[in-house]
């Protein structure tokens, strides 16, 4: 059989800078010198005889010949990244190594149990758990540096990652607790206290806004977070009211008693929360993390939920596999 020529890291190399179209954030990601990617690249397309990039452009575009090629190597290394995987994986209880990243609504109730729980079943395992925002942890599966995320499914397709959907999670009204104003006048800005915005750089907050264009309400933007313990604080002081869901609702459990939720008015919207792992992943690891994380998600967040809040019933509920 005919040897290869292109160095893997040659290969690694081309893909990073034909997704950014910048030498500078390609070798940022793959930890090398600029110079040294350029390197690289001029070795491969040495090696292949053709341009595979535009060299006169920024960002820096592949040419048809780059572009077909991308396609390729990207059939490829996934292949290439499945053989490893398959190779190195073994039984549930001999898994070595499982990174994972949840939004920050699982982060206290949820996230400690499963850690318990996979830890007693997988003792050879070392865990990295992280929480971020849901737009970040897609970022982080794009560029496999965690195995499992989950987010809030975002308005388009996720090329390269598999999507489990887990939770339906509604859009609700949240208000301070003793104030009797009617849901619709919050919409229509005739209540006294401000809308706390989510930050629109963040998914939810991005979905609420599209729904209020939708709806034609135009609401001040005076107040805006990334921190969904800050919004939930601040309906709880009585500084405002805010379009939430019973998932964000039931991380703040210490200001229950100082707020209460109401179904969202009008034509009602919600968001899925999902699992989502790169198209090569250890099929039996991420089944098993998925498998608790709907057990967890059922008893920890939706039904104490729904016993607080009977109307969620048919709203708020965890999906089928």
């Amino acid at each position: 059989m005919k040897k290869s020529q292109l160095s893997l890291k040659w290969l690694e190399v081309f893909q990073l800078v034909a997704r950014s179209g910048s030498l500078q954030s390609a070798a940022e990601q793959a930890g090398l010198s600029v110079s040294t990617v350029s390197h690289h690249l001029s070795k491969l397309e040495e090696t292949l005889g053709a341009p595979l990039f535009d060299h006169g452009r920024r960002p820096m575009p592949v040419t048809p010949a780059g572009a077909s090629f991308l396609r390729n190597v990207d059939e490829a290394m996934r292949l290439l990244h499945r053989a490893e995987i398959d190779a190195r994986a073994g039984p549930l209880s001999e898994a070595r190594h499982l990174s994972l990243a949840l939004v920050e609504d699982f982060d206290s109730e949820i996230a400690p149990e499963l850690a318990r729980i996979l830890l007693a079943h997988m003792p050879a395992c070392t865990f990295r758990h992280l929480t971020r925002p849901s737009h970040e942890i897609l970022t982080l599966l794009r560029n496999q540096d965690i195995d499992i995320g989950v987010a809030t499914q975002p308005q388009y397709g996720q090329p390269g990652l598999i999507e489990t959907p887990l939770l339906r999670d509604p859009f609700v009204l949240a208000v301070p607790l003793n104030v009797t104003t009617p849901p619709e006048d919050f919409l229509t800005g005739a209540g006294d206290l401000p809308f706390l915005r989510y930050s629109q750089n963040q998914i939810i907050g991005a979905m609420i806004e599209a729904q209020l264009r939708r709806l034609r309400i135009s609401l001040p933007n005076r107040f805006e977070f990334e921190s969904n313990q800050s919004i939930m604080n601040m309906v709880a002081e009585g500084c405002g009211w805010a379009i939430t869901t019973p998932a964000c609702y039931a991380r703040a459990r210490r200001f229950h008693r100082q707020l209460r939720l109401v179904p969202f008015p009008g034509k009602g919207f919600a968001r899925t929360l999902s699992a989502f792992t790169p198209e090569v992943h250890d099929t039996q690891t991420v089944a098993a993390v998925i498998a608790t994380l709907r057990q967890l998600i059922q008893t920890r967040a939706v039904d104490p939920a729904i016993t607080q809040l009977p109307w969620l019933r048919d709203h708020f509920y965890v999906l089928d596999a």
